[in-house]
């Protein structure tokens, strides 16, 4: 019986650090000690780099963005790729690169990846500053401004901003930032006080070409990209006023499920590809960082399956209050199945919404596990819009 105590009560302790006391200790650490950033005006050369696969409905509108951004013209490359399209996009990117000289076309045959397109393409840019963008994801006029800052401190090797989501309903838009988003902005955002942040946004952030050492084709670029620079010596931050907006989009159940899965097992691989990070002798803050940001989160659907496991027998051989909390779990249960999902304000069906969303996002990362351990990999890129 005492074992089965110890195991409940340090799996309930273990999810709870994962999406809340970690960012406590994070807190704590940040009054006693923080790394401060070094940031000025400064225009180095960047290059812009956007990502497509079949974005005809907005690659166009995403050019035109890119083209109205307020940096000197000959500071400023775009480099537009499209990674094996069938449809139109591939005659956008043509007809803008014609037109203007900062288009650069890079024009692939066949889908074969993202992190293929970028080892290709990446090393032939001209900016000291690669900033990399997704076809639906629009930035402010200054954002390039605010994101080069950060880069006159010369230990700073990449910057991070974050997506604003919204849902576009006629003339109104109503923003769809999720719990989960917010909670990863301040997680990043401390981290990145102390030393540096784990991962970056994959829509908007850059990093010095110089430290771009290539992708293996079925890892994450925005985690393993990062990962590479801290490995470098350099240091990943997330800047909070450096942001993208991007119409949320309203994928299915079984869509959303996918997409988490192959971002979990992608991540997976990215992490174990650089095991070096986890030595705490060597990267004592950015090893506890991987350790409890990542690890920990997709450690999460094994201690909830043992917190409702080992409850059952506690509740029929244990004290009382092991009655209640497998009674709140089996409620919380009931209420995601059976609740229905939508906009409704009312409090239950938020809160049951947020449930919905954290069994989903635990679901995607135990299968994300199982196909890491079955060797399975995703070469591939094929966006939801």
């Amino acid at each position: 019986m005492t074992a089965l105590i110890i195991i409940f009560w340090l799996s309930l302790f273990s999810l709870l650090y994962a999406y809340i006391g970690y960012i406590g200790m994070l807190w704590f650490m940040a009054l006693i000690k923080t790394n401060p950033i070094k940031r000025e005006a400064i225009t180095p050369m960047v290059s812009l780099v956007i990502s497509a696969y079949n974005e005809e409905k907005v690659l166009a509108q995403k050019i035109e963005n890119s083209l109205e951004l307020d940096y000197p013209q000959h500071l400023l490359q775009i480099a537009v790729i499209s990674d094996g399209s069938t449809d139109k996009t591939n005659d956008i990117i043509r007809n803008y690169a014609n037109q203007d000289a900062r288009i650069l076309p890079c024009i692939v045959a066949i889908n074969k990846g993202k992190d293929s397109c970028l080892n290709d393409f990446v090393p032939k840019l001209n900016g000291e500053i690669v900033l990399f963008s997704d076809a639906n994801s629009f930035y402010d006029k200054d954002l390039i401004q605010k994101i080069v800052q950060p880069f006159a401190d010369r230990m700073i090797g990449l910057v991070t901003g974050s997506t604003l989501y919204y849902l576009a309903s006629g003339d109104q838009s109503i923003n769809a930032t999720s719990l989960y988003s917010q909670l990863e902005k301040i997680t990043k955002s401390l981290e990145s006080r102390i030393g540096s942040c784990v991962g970056a946004d994959g829509a908007v952030f850059a990093m010095r070409k110089e430290l771009f050492s290539g992708l293996k084709p079925y890892e994450i670029n925005d985690l393993a990209l990062p990962l590479q620079v801290v490995k470098n010596g350099y240091r990943t931050i997330l800047d909070k006023h450096v942001f993208c907006k991007e119409e949320a989009p309203l994928e299915g159940v079984k869509n959303e499920l996918n997409r988490n899965i192959r971002i979990t097992k992608g991540a997976i691989i990215s992490l174990f590809s650089y095991k070096i990070l986890l030595n705490p002798l060597c990267y004592p803050f950015y090893s506890f960082a991987i350790f409890s940001h990542k690890f920990m989160k997709f450690l999460s659907p094994f201690f909830l399956c043992m917190v409702l496991i080992v409850n059952i027998p506690l509740a029929w051989y244990g004290p009382h209050i092991y009655k209640v909390t497998l009674i709140l779990q089996v409620f919380l249960y009931i209420l995601v199945f059976t609740i229905g999902k939508g906009k409704n304000k009312r409090l239950i069906t938020r809160f049951a919404n947020i449930c919905r969303t954290f069994i989903m996002v635990n679901a995607a990362y135990f299968v994300g596990w199982i196909k890491f351990f079955k060797g399975e990999t995703y070469s591939s890129w094929k966006p939801n819009r």
